[in-house]
């Protein structure tokens, strides 16, 4: 059952893009189809030897700060990144109601600060895509900072920049990982996501309350 939001209680608004804001199939279909085709073409390899290699470079650096920068990734496959992203772009999509949720917060003066693991060059790819940019007061990546969202240094730079109170701020992210250490740093209104990928079941979210849709937690006024 749905538990309502409280939105006097919050005054932040922390969220995630990837999964959260954005359909996360892009990123896999990006990851595990796309790279591994042009891996393949451009290093002379058989397609699915491309695919077995680079799956088990991705799970090496999984949860680390190198797995979501796009330049440790363009050094370590030969590969311009970025330029590979912006081939398959029109693949980019964004979740029903996430502009009209973030319109809403708007309105009710609540700080929006976007939280993501993703490297510049993939905000940029994807907020020119989208057009969400403009709804944020702020715009955090964990390469600004040195530690992903995994980590708790992370939170501790966050508050630097960005001073939020954990008693006031709803975090939503759809990594249960990330989750638990937003949890441990003293975020009191978490929410997740069901369905990160529309392209894959449902995720089991553990204790966290879960949406499946913004339309859920909008705000009535």
């Amino acid at each position: 059952m749905q538990t309502p939001m409280d939105w006097g209680k919050v005054t932040t608004v922390i969220l995630d893009m990837d999964g959260t804001l954005l359909d996360l199939s892009f990123d896999n279909y990006f990851w595990h189809e796309h790279v591994p085709l042009r891996f393949s073409q451009i290093h002379r390899v058989d397609l699915e030897d491309a695919k077995q290699q680079l799956l088990t470079r991705y799970q090496s650096k999984a949860g680390t700060l190198d797995w979501y920068c796009t330049d440790f990734w363009a050094h370590e496959l030969e590969l311009d990144i970025p330029a590979l992203k912006q081939e398959i772009s029109a693949r980019i999509r964004i979740f029903p109601n996430t502009k009209q949720f973030l319109a809403k917060l708007s309105r009710l003066n609540k700080r929006i600060v976007l939280a993501t693991n993703a490297h510049r060059d993939s905000i940029a790819i994807k907020m020119n895509t989208v057009q969400l940019e403009s709804y944020f007061d702020n715009i955090v990546s964990s390469h600004d900072f040195g530690y992903s969202k995994e980590e708790l240094a992370f939170w501790d730079k966050l508050a630097e920049v960005e001073p939020y109170d954990p008693a006031t701020s709803l975090f939503i992210d759809d990594n249960l990982e990330v989750l638990a250490t937003a949890e441990a740093v003293g975020i009191q209104h978490l929410i997740t996501i069901k369905q990160p990928d529309s392209s894959k079941p449902e995720q089991d979210t553990l204790h966290y309350q879960a949406i499946s849709d913004f339309s859920q937690i909008m705000p009535i006024s």
